[in-house]
């Protein structure tokens, strides 16, 4: 590969507390995404089985589904900012110096923060209007204002990371 080498996390940043506290808090939600997925894998097989044996499978399991899918995803988000896993197209810059890379790096980490900042003022407003008018789920009457709040609180924490990450890529490149 031509050009800079991948930008890898630095690793004096996780020897701050607060380094180690953001690390342990994404590996901690990433597990809790990960066992729910495992647990809506159950969820499916159980389904599919269950109408393949008797013809009914479990009531509302796409609900279901859809849900801990969302909850998930975000889950998993914050994780993968903390270990600059996200996709990272470097046509354009992989000739460029490293410090060029690592400030337009940073600058698209603060724009991705500003991004979910804004998504998740939205989903708060969301959340707050789906308490307001009692939404739920079609077939299970699961109210939906709690899911849209997680998933708030998740997007905060992510941008939240995004701007930590892009600090310490503008620390990394002076």
């Amino acid at each position: 590969m031509n050009g800079p080498a991948p930008f890898t996390p630095d690793p004096e940043a996780h020897r701050s507390v607060l380094g180690r506290r953001l690390t342990a808090a994404t590996e901690i939600l990433a597990l809790a995404g990960g066992v729910l997925m495992l647990a809506v894998a159950m969820l499916v097989t159980m389904s599919v089985l269950m109408r393949w044996l008797v013809g009914d499978g479990i009531s509302g399991d796409f609900e279901l589904v859809q849900i801990a899918t969302a909850l998930g995803a975000f889950a998993f988000l914050p994780f993968c900012q903390a270990r600059r896993g996200n996709v990272i197209v470097d046509t354009f810059t992989s000739n460029l110096p490293r410090r060029a890379t690592l400030l337009l790096d940073a600058m698209w980490d603060l724009l991705y923060a500003s991004i979910i900042a804004v998504l998740s003022w939205r989903l708060v407003l969301g959340a707050r209007d789906a308490f307001a008018s009692q939404t739920t789920s079609m077939v299970l009457g699961v109210p939906q204002g709690y899911a849209i709040d997680a998933c708030a609180i998740m997007g905060v924490f992510l941008a939240l990371i995004a701007a930590v990450t892009a600090a310490r890529l503008l620390k990394s490149g002076r």
